[in-house]
């Protein structure tokens, strides 16, 4: 809720519970502790714009029937002075109550007070949370996938420090262990097979163009020098060129894409450090792991049911997840990637994160439960680490699936997507559909300039406002601070619904915090958009009455910060003129 609605909110509870105990003293109530109850805005506000369930809630101890009780409470409250013009008693009892002009006078004053600091608030306490997304591969370029989870986790780590919390974002750069071994071996063969077409190329290997060019740059740069020289030294040459190489386009993609990360973490400074040795060490010592065919095994299994047991889960249900265990170290004495990422994972809270949220394909779902499990193992919270499962992602164009870039004629990347799609339009489009939905991205109409686009249709409503004021300044018009007697005049249904929706940004930010579900804001600023239009076309902003006009003025200026806010939130050009 904006300040003003909580200010409400807090001032009507203290009056509700002050006409109570004043019913009681008077004998029209029996003495008793009231219970909890609930205040809220009902969905329909022809019932009111606050509305609350005291007089059902006391039941029992007021003895008597809701409706009754309510018009006891009624006649006991004191509103006077209050933001409340009027109340009422709806259905089996429900306190509605209507919010007077005063009131829309007063949210429009604070968000003229709170300028661009509107819509914060310190809900997350400055708890500190870090954020990891994309997190891709560094051994070839980034994916459809890596756009959307983009924009999901840099919005939402935005929305985050918006609601208060102290947001923190990070990408893990995976330059260690299988992966980079067969990087490794790829980029030897295309290199070697440049003097001997006949060299082999691993069964495993990564067959992308990207590798080629790689060699490719390595032979430019090198020549022949690594022909002779024995295998281990010539991939680790190979991979010593490449891997910044590609470490550098993924930084300038997302540079692109208007993402800064606060820290490109390296898995290999985890195996330098010992880190991850360190972890097997922890794990064995808690009698968690075994040793099996060479290798070191961890009880993922009885970590997991012991969880899922103490959470009230039936032995048959646990059953049917069929839980494994998972190998740490494999025989051949090199760690897995699960054993990284536990290390990596208790690094993160190690460094004095509370929250740890990590934004993931949906293919990872297998490896939630277990990951959570050991952070439990290690000695932290696995409710404290959060993982959000996004869905797949398709390109469509004339209502048909695209698989391949126009321009390269290749497997879509996330460059091709941009180099295509405006990135104010990619970010806010990945944002309109929640995580958890799979999703058709249209690239038609993420270009197009009309109301059809939704990114285009809230810059157009930020435009316009800018267009009206500049307009009626050209006439000698110029918007200055209104009374709250001249925004009391702003009573047309039209002018209250829109500073309805501005008084809530805030609570749809820590709405959106607290599900982790920034499309919440996109959909919100959309709305907040759509009833500006509205506003616009029923009430005249250049009337005869000046003090009616400066107050319209005020609601559009209000208007104009909650709809640049969000945008600067999210990182999408505010522009004044389209």
């Amino acid at each position: 809720m904006s300040k003003t609605n909580t200010k409400v909110t807090d001032n009507l509870r203290k009056q509700i519970e002050a006409a109570v105990t004043s019913a009681m003293a008077s004998g029209k109530l029996p003495q008793g502790e009231l219970p909890s109850y609930i205040i809220e805005e009902p969905a329909d506000r022809s019932h009111g714009d606050i509305a609350t369930n005291v007089a059902m809630a006391g039941a029992r101890v007021f003895r008597m029937a809701p409706v009754k009780a309510a018009q006891i409470i009624l006649d006991h409250i004191d509103l006077e002075n209050s933001l409340i013009e009027k109340c009422e008693i709806a259905g089996p009892g429900f306190i509605n109550f209507f919010l007077s002009r005063r009131y829309f006078a007063e949210v429009l004053h604070e968000i003229e007070r709170e300028g661009k600091r509107y819509g914060e608030s310190n809900y997350g306490q400055g708890k500190k949370v870090m954020v990891e997304f994309v997190s891709a591969n560094p051994t070839g370029p980034m994916h459809l996938g890596n756009a959307r989870g983009g924009a999901l986790g840099d919005c939402l780590a935005a929305v985050m420090q918006k609601a208060g919390y102290e947001a923190y974002r990070e990408f893990y750069v995976n330059d260690a262990g299988n992966q980079i071994e067969k990087f490794a071996s790829s980029l030897e063969a295309r290199y070697m097979q440049l003097f001997d077409e006949s060299f082999a190329f691993p069964e495993d290997g990564y067959q992308g163009e990207d590798i080629k060019e790689r060699a490719q740059q390595f032979f430019e740069q090198f020549g022949d020098k690594y022909v002779n020289e024995d295998s281990a030294g010539r991939r680790k040459a190979l991979v010593d060129f490449a891997l910044p190489l590609n470490i550098k386009r993924m930084q300038d993609d997302m540079a692109k894409y208007k993402i800064n990360f606060d820290n490109w973490f390296m898995e290999s400074t985890l195996h330098e450090s010992g880190a991850v040795k360190t972890v097997v060490d922890t794990l064995t010592e808690k009698g968690l792991t075994y040793e099996k065919d060479g290798a070191i095994w961890y009880k993922n299994k009885d970590v997991c049911t012991e969880i899922l047991l103490k959470q009230g889960k039936k032995q048959d249900y646990i059953d049917k997840l069929e839980l494994k265990d998972d190998v740490l170290i494999r025989s051949n004495g090199n760690p897995t990637y699960f054993a990284a990422d536990i290390a990596y994972h208790k690094n993160k809270f190690d460094r004095g994160f509370e929250k740890l949220i990590n934004v993931w394909g949906a293919d990872h779902h297998g490896h939630v439960m277990r990951l959570k499990g050991a952070m439990d193992a290690v000695g932290y919270h696995g409710d404290d680490l959060d993982i959000l499962l996004m869905q797949l992602v398709k390109l469509v164009r004339d209502g048909q699936v695209v698989t391949m870039s126009k321009r390269t004629g290749k497997a879509i990347q996330l460059r091709d997507l941009l180099d295509e799609v405006p990135v104010d339009s990619a970010r806010f489009i990945f944002n309109t559909r929640e995580a958890t939905t799979q999703m058709d991205f249209d690239l038609d109409l993420a270009i197009q300039q009309d109301s059809q686009n939704p990114v285009y249709y809230v810059q157009y409503a930020h435009a316009r406002i800018c267009s009206i004021l500049r307009n009626l300044e050209s006439e000698g018009v110029k918007a200055r601070f209104c009374t709250e007697e001249e925004l009391c005049l702003l009573g047309a249904p039209e002018e209250v619904e829109l500073i309805h929706l501005l008084s809530s940004f805030d609570s749809e930010i820590v709405s959106a915090a607290r599900d982790y579900d920034p499309t919440k804001i996109t959909k919100y600023v959309t709305n907040v958009a759509t009833y500006f239009h509205k506003f616009y076309n029923a009430c005249r902003v250049k009337c005869d009455n000046e003090a009616l006009m400066q107050a319209r003025l005020s609601l559009c200026i209000a208007t104009k910060t909650v709809i640049k806010n969000v945008l600067d939130m999210f990182s999408i050009t505010c522009p004044e003129r389209m």
